[in-house]
């Protein structure tokens, strides 16, 4: 088990979230390469459209759309928890720890704006290395202030969200024609476009996006400091002591996320039929999506924290390579979604239904697994992380 699955002194089951992380993203993300990130993420359906494709748009808002990012930022600040510890063990000080992990975050931005502004406007990495560097002095801090920071952020996250609600209300009622035109000329360019037309709106878009990024922030910084705490408490590292723990996080994010997150799917669903609906707020149940995702995700989390040894074992073999080349996996994902969808490549995007999007996503996945499991038979790392590495100069 650990020449594929995990390295001796890895966590088993990091590796396997990371691993079902990375496959989530593809999923929603998948539908971004044909349409951008937009509000009809999904496109639009034809008149009367098929009841697969109908199925397929409603099962990945509900189970997949602002489920996974959130389980990829609580694992990276698992991670940053874990790498500084073990840099600080290497070097002999947090100064030093700081230093080298300093030099690692400034790879991933470099990194992160590279992948935006050439492959896929959706990155995440941009944020997470800014969120990590402003994280960063809290490396060796006491855990109580590492809590007190977490509250102190979400609760100003929370408030100005309540303050922006209002303020997003006043702009009137959408020109959905006007949406919709707009969006049709942006997947006509994304899908057929030349190379250079493409480049020209994903750099445009990138770049709003890094706006929507500085709003977001603070809460990518409340999950880092959730992993940090996962960690520091020992939830992620030693489940089996707070299976109590885990058993109500489980029930809360299944028993109360999963309905949520089932009606703003079939929301969604509605508004890629039938764009002109007016039956539902579709903004009110965007925001619903955003709170209950998060919500869903920990449940997911919970899960695997539950899952018994015969379960872990067998995700294990499939899903922790993939986790560990968690980053190589990511940004291959967004070169073969591109290449696959876009005009500049194969542009397959400008015809493929809902029910084949899917089906490409779960091709991608079943491709990366085999890789991960060929590639790590060989090598120590992926090569990305090899890469990152190197360049950061970490020992």
């Amino acid at each position: 088990m650990n020449a594929i699955g995990a390295r001796p002194g890895r966590l088993l089951q990091l590796d396997v979230l990371r691993g079902i992380a990375v496959f989530g993203i593809l999923l929603v993300n998948i539908w971004g390469f044909a349409w951008g990130t937009n509000s009809l993420r999904y496109g639009t359906l034809p008149a009367q459209p098929p009841v697969l494709d109908q199925l397929v748009i409603f099962g990945v808002a509900a189970l997949a759309q602002f489920k996974f990012y959130p389980v990829f930022a609580y694992l990276f600040g698992a991670g940053f928890a874990l790498q500084t510890r073990s840099l600080q063990r290497q070097l002999g000080s947090w100064e030093a720890a700081q230093a080298a992990y300093k030099r690692r975050l400034r790879w991933l931005l470099v990194f992160g704006l590279l992948h935006g502004f050439l492959i896929w406007n959706g990155d995440v990495l941009t944020s997470y290395a800014v969120a990590g560097m402003l994280v960063l002095p809290l490396a060796g801090a006491r855990l109580g202030r590492v809590r007190n920071r977490a509250w102190l952020v979400a609760g100003g996250f929370l408030l100005f969200m309540c303050l922006l609600i209002p303020v997003g209300q006043q702009g009137g009622a959408p020109d959905t024609a006007q949406d919709l035109q707009s969006f049709a000329g942006r997947y006509a360019i994304y899908t057929q476009g030349s190379a250079g037309a493409v480049a020209q709106l994903r750099a445009n878009d990138f770049l709003v996006s890094l706006l929507y990024a500085i709003v977001m922030l603070p809460h990518v910084i409340v999950l880092f400091l959730l992993g940090i705490l996962s960690v520091r408490l020992g939830w992620l590292t030693r489940p089996q002591r707070h299976r109590r723990l885990w058993r109500r996080v489980c029930a809360a994010g299944l028993g109360v996320g999963f309905p949520l997150n089932l009606l703003a799917g079939g929301v969604i669903a509605r508004q890629v039929a039938d764009p002109y609906q007016t039956l539902f707020d579709a903004a009110l149940f965007d925001v619903g999506l955003f709170a209950g995702g998060p919500l869903l995700a920990a449940g997911y989390v919970a899960a695997l924290m539950l899952a018994g040894p015969c379960m872990l074992r067998w995700l294990a073999a499939w899903l922790a390579p993939v986790g560990r080349m968690a980053l190589s996996n990511y940004l291959l994902q967004s070169v073969l979604g591109t290449w696959l969808l876009q005009g500049p490549g194969l542009g397959w995007g400008a015809t493929l239904r809902p029910i084949e999007m899917l089906g490409l996503a779960i091709v991608i996945m079943a491709g990366q697994v085999l890789l991960s499991r060929c590639w790590l038979r060989h090598f120590r790392q992926g090569p990305m992380e090899a890469l990152w590495r190197r360049l950061a100069r970490l020992p």
